[in-house]
């Protein structure tokens, strides 16, 4: 007798079996459709702007949206700059923002370096686990740049799957990437700042060149008019030289006058080199007149200044000289600005004087022109005579104590105190010419 097989075929088990594998596969169709549309919508939000600020605030709100989450947080840290960085926090209640910044810092500041695991990371975060974070990833970019990404529960799942933590890890990947095109888009931004800066710096100096070298051609045309004025000192020496040789020089107490033009540069721009010429040499004449009027002698020009020397025997008589000069051309000064009608007001005239003993003798420059002789003066004495000269403004005339010593009982004057000189190592007492 055959035994018969009592084993039969079910045709339903294998149509389950179908159905259960078509869902699985068409779950996981569904699955990579969601991850690519999630990497494509977070691609396009965070690689739409430059921004760092923007770049985490829309990575955070699309990875909420995307995955349900209730609430989050992204933080991203310059840990070479305490307390400098970039924060986005939804979902959580106001009052409790700024202590989760707080201490999503302080676990960025107490971690390993930013290659650490997830796992490792939340370890070291438990200040974070009473405001609901229940995954967190750790990033950084570059070796200054740490952030951390948390999320918290979700709207319609209880946890997240090992696929969802993977997507994630790689959307926080592409995060990163977006951060380092967005801070290498803040270098090139801060180098073109810079190279502006330096040609509005450069323009800047084009433009001082233009106006200094306009204002040589001015003073070299006064100078050249100027050098028909021998220095009286210099004519007298080589008078009483039976060889016609200057003597050698030597100690002698005299009064130092250096007078300068307030805004002088201002004015070559405003009115132009020929009629700044002009200004200048009429005011030139007239102080010459009262200079050699008290016995001075123009020792030279410089820029536009003058430096006189008062060379009188008598200690007092060399002081008054000088203080007699400041005070004509002071009062020159304010005569000749109402009769320039290209002047809205007069100029402003500072003067310092400074009384004592230098070393003072003549001096010879040859060149291809020919020889010129000059008297000068070296020493302290007047290196605090063109000091003081340079604390006056608006047309004042300032006096060292020596010299208001010298003249006090017939001048009147004004004891502003003390000063302290470029140069000059002691405290300089000055006078104001009342």
């Amino acid at each position: 007798m055959i035994a018969q097989d009592t084993t039969r075929h079910n045709p339903s088990m294998d149509l389950d079996a179908c159905q259960i594998n078509s869902e699985r596969i068409q779950s996981e169709l569904e699955a990579c459709d969601f991850n690519l549309k999630t990497l494509n919508d977070i691609s396009k939000d965070i690689y739409g702007s430059v921004e760092i600020d923007t770049i985490l605030k829309n990575f955070l709100l699309m990875c909420m949206g995307n995955f349900g989450i209730l609430s989050g947080f992204i933080l991203l840290l310059d840990v070479d700059r305490e307390g400098f960085g970039h924060f986005e926090a939804k979902g959580f209640p106001e009052e409790d923002v700024d202590r989760l910044r707080k201490s999503c810092h302080g676990c960025i500041m107490s971690t390993a370096p930013a290659d650490q695991a997830a796992e490792s990371l939340s370890l070291n975060c438990a200040p974070l686990s009473p405001f609901g974070i229940e995954q967190i990833f750790p990033f950084h970019v570059g070796p200054s740049f740490q952030g951390i990404l948390g999320l918290g529960s979700r709207l319609m799942a209880d946890t997240y799957s090992i696929r969802e933590r993977e997507l994630l890890e790689t959307l926080v990947n592409s995060l990163v990437v977006a951060l380092k095109n967005a801070k290498s888009f803040e270098s090139i931004l801060s180098l073109n700042q810079h190279l502006e800066d330096k040609n509005i710096a450069l323009s800047a100096a084009l433009k001082n060149l233009k106006a200094e070298m306009r204002k040589v051609e001015i003073l070299e045309s006064v100078k050249d008019n100027l050098s028909k004025f021998v220095p009286h000192a210099v004519s007298t020496a080589i008078e009483k030289s039976p060889t016609g040789r200057m003597p050698e020089s030597r100690k002698r107490d005299l009064s130092v006058l250096f007078l300068d033009i307030e805004g002088y540069t201002r004015l070559c721009e405003k009115l132009g080199g020929s009629e700044v010429g002009n200004i200048i040499e009429k005011h030139f004449s007239v102080f010459i007149d009262a200079i050699h009027a008290n016995n001075g002698d123009v020792n030279e020009t410089a820029g536009d200044g003058l430096m006189v020397l008062f060379l009188n025997e008598d200690r007092k008589n060399n002081a008054l000289d000088a203080v007699r000069t400041a005070m004509t051309v002071q009062e020159e000064t304010a005569r000749i600005g109402k009769d320039i009608f290209s002047l809205y007001k007069p100029l402003k005239i500072n003067i310092g004087i400074n009384s004592g003993s230098a070393l003072v003798g003549a001096a010879k420059f040859d060149s291809i022109t020919g020889s010129r002789w000059t008297y000068t003066a070296r020493g302290n004495l007047v290196n605090v005579a063109a000091r003081i000269g340079a604390l006056a403004t608006g047309g004042q005339t300032f006096l060292s104590k020596t010299t208001a010593d010298r003249v006090i009982d017939q001048i009147h004057l004004k004891n502003l105190g003390k000063f302290e000189l470029k140069n000059v190592k002691d405290p300089v007492e000055v006078f104001q010419l009342s």
